[in-house]
């Protein structure tokens, strides 16, 4: 199927999705509830077969922004599906039923920016050391490595050291003020 022929078909199946081509690359933004019926739409009848990744987009007061890459073998057509999953309800349920591929990529997602995916064979952590508290990727998780060295904006250029003028410390961007704690 050419772009133009799925979102043709996207209006048949998902009428409240909101799809848009670019040249070899479909993106359809679907509200949550129809998450799974876009992802079987994608695999069912735009033909793509391939789960390359998943992975979420901090939106700060919007949510996040849940966003799947699918790959079509056969015709090389190339599918965004990206749907916006709000703060106070981190829940979506799992692809693991239509691509055995997002077991990990929902696992990751999981982990970094703290997204549920209901129904999932198991949410274990992955990649961050045991007891790690948090959700490092999300845009208001501290920076801890920034703070604990030198930032070179504290600097004025062509400085070797921190000037002895009394001037307001820098804060590295990504760490907030007062951070860390006394």
């Amino acid at each position: 199927m050419t772009a133009d022929e799925i979102v043709a078909e996207v209006a048949r199946h998902l009428p409240s999705a909101r799809p848009a081509a670019d040249g070899s690359t479909v993106t359809l933004d679907v509200p949550r509830e129809d998450w799974l019926a876009a992802l079987a739409f994608a695999r069912d009848v735009a033909g793509c077969d391939f789960f390359d990744w998943l992975t979420a987009v901090d939106e700060l007061d919007r949510g996040f922004a849940v966003v799947v890459h699918l790959y079509s073998i056969e015709s090389g057509q190339h599918m965004l599906v990206r749907t916006l999953v709000p703060r106070e309800d981190l829940v979506l349920p799992t692809a693991t039923g239509l691509f055995r591929g997002a077991g990990w990529a929902e696992r990751e997602t999981h982990e970094m920016f703290g997204v549920v995916f209901d129904g999932h064979p198991g949410l274990a952590p992955l990649l961050l050391p045991e007891g790690f508290e948090g959700h490092p990727l999300r845009k208001d998780f501290p920076l801890a490595a920034r703070a604990a060295q030198e930032w070179p904006g504290a600097r004025e250029p062509g400085e070797r050291q921190a000037s002895e003028r009394s001037r307001r410390r820098l804060v590295p961007p990504g760490v907030p003020e007062g951070w860390p704690p006394p």
